[in-house]
């Protein structure tokens, strides 16, 4: 008997366990097609009898298109570059298949809502962890405060991928469990949240001049910076009673004040002069001030930025190697390049180390008669296995493979583009991952109102 096809574009870090859910799960066949498939994952596809490789480059897309418009596909997960995604998305709609992503919608998709709806194309975006869980869990708590009677008077959702507290054992208590211009990227990019009825913007390169401390359950203190635009999520999360919405980014203590620094000095710029292409890490480095890179550079660096010679920023420098006497690596092309390059290299996980993921939605609601507002907190900790599946992994590439194995199913019949925010999906979805190791913990309590 012929089986459905799910067509897997890309090969990336996440999608072992999404493939090892639907493998699992349903009688799926299933095609991966990327431009470099190795390692485990390509051996789990090759040796799996439901499994199929195929070479593709997504820049072609008029392979992509036949690939999309085979007619055994019935369904399209992407898991290639953001840039990509509303590529894929029109071809989609062009071959009336559906379609799964994981990262944020971006505008050009929501501007093919119409020709989705038209086309019977559901495109389910944001169904990974950050976003994605952190949607659910939220939207799960809020519809069950609002059939209650209550409003919601504050949202704020906090995400992070760390190394696990025994892995966060260099200076900047941080490793890369996926590639650093992405994680790196993301600290540039401007933010918005809703403070006490105010929008507070936050400028492109000053996100760090706003971090906050979290305290995070069996965690201790963390770091929370802003994360990208939290205001469109008063409508998406149907809560416009809320004064106050914050979505952030959790790092390790000292990752803001050093990201700040770094981003005061031009380390993060991607283009510009003074370029690093000839010299030492140490002469490049103080070519951004104005200085040689001679003895005297640590106290010059320290002047410049304003802070003490012995700090940790100019100790996190010197760890990284931005101020060894070491030819700059070749193909550096900017201080950008030369950032990601060394902490490439020095950033990464040893075996058998564990990532850690972390989430923390806080709701806080009113209700009618009542003098004490609601504080609910659902907290979601989940660890890498050593030698197996990083926690980054699961809990990006589990949601979107439930999420998958429900769609193929029938179980929630939508067109257009949609994040997990309708209880059709969320439900269900939440309901499997405990089955799957991933657990969310709900805690709630009564406080003053101010």
């Amino acid at each position: 008997m012929d089986r459905d096809h799910i067509l897997v574009l890309g090969a990336g870090l996440v999608i072992r366990p999404f493939l090892n859910y639907l493998f699992t799960e349903t009688d799926l066949q299933i095609r991966v097609a990327s431009l470099e498939v190795g390692g485990a994952t390509r051996d789990l596809v090759a040796e799996h009898p439901r499994g199929e490789l195929l070479e593709l480059d997504v820049n072609n897309t008029e392979k992509l298109r036949d690939q999309i418009l085979c007619p055994e596909i019935k369904l399209v997960a992407s898991f290639v570059p953001p840039v990509y995604h509303s590529l894929v998305a029109r071809l989609c709609i062009e071959a009336g298949k559906s379609m799964i992503m994981t990262s944020y919608a971006k505008q050009e998709l929501y501007a093919m809502q119409d020709q989705a709806r038209e086309a019977g194309v559901c495109i389910l975006a944001e169904i990974g962890f950050d976003p994605g869980i952190d949607h659910m869990s939220a939207m799960n708590s809020i519809r069950a405060i609002q059939e209650q009677g209550g409003e919601v008077v504050s949202f704020c959702s906090d995400c992070g991928a760390l190394p696990a507290p025994e892995a966060a054992i260099n200076p900047f208590g941080y490793k890369f469990s996926w590639h650093p211009r992405g994680a790196l990227g993301a600290a540039k990019r401007p933010a918005r949240f809703l403070h006490d009825k105010k929008e507070v913007e936050v400028g492109q390169d000053r996100v760090f001049e706003h971090y906050q401390l979290k305290c995070i359950e069996s965690l201790g203190w963390l770091e929370s910076y802003p994360n990208m635009d939290a205001l469109p999520y008063l409508d998406n999360y149907n809560i416009p009673t809320a004064s106050s919405i914050y979505r952030g980014t959790l790092r390790y203590t000292g990752w803001g004040e050093t990201m700040k620094k770094f981003i005061e000095l031009g380390l993060l710029n991607e283009i510009g002069e003074p370029g690093p292409e000839d010299g030492t890490c140490r002469e490049f480095t103080g070519r951004l001030i104005g200085s040689f890179g001679g003895d005297e550079l640590e106290g010059n660096l320290a002047r410049y930025l304003g802070i003490d010679k012995d700090s940790a920023v100019i100790k996190r420098m010197q760890w990284l190697g931005l101020l060894d006497r070491r030819p700059v690596p070749a193909g550096c092309h900017s201080a950008f390049d030369l950032v990601l390059g060394l902490m490439h290299e020095k950033m990464g996980y040893n075996q058998g180390e564990r990532d850690m993921v972390v989430l923390r939605d806080e709701i806080v609601a009113s209700f009618p008669g009542r003098d004490e507002l609601l504080q609910k907190t659902m907290t979601l900790i989940d660890y890498g296995h050593p030698g197996g599946d990083s926690a980054i992994a699961r809990t990006v590439g589990l949601p979107s493979a439930i999420a998958a194995k429900l769609m193929l199913e029938g179980r929630f019949d939508l067109s257009g583009v949609h994040l997990p925010v309708r209880p059709e999906i969320y439900e269900p979805v939440l309901a499997e991952l405990p089955r799957q190791g991933v657990h969310v913990r709900e805690q709630e309590k009564m406080i003053a109102s101010n």
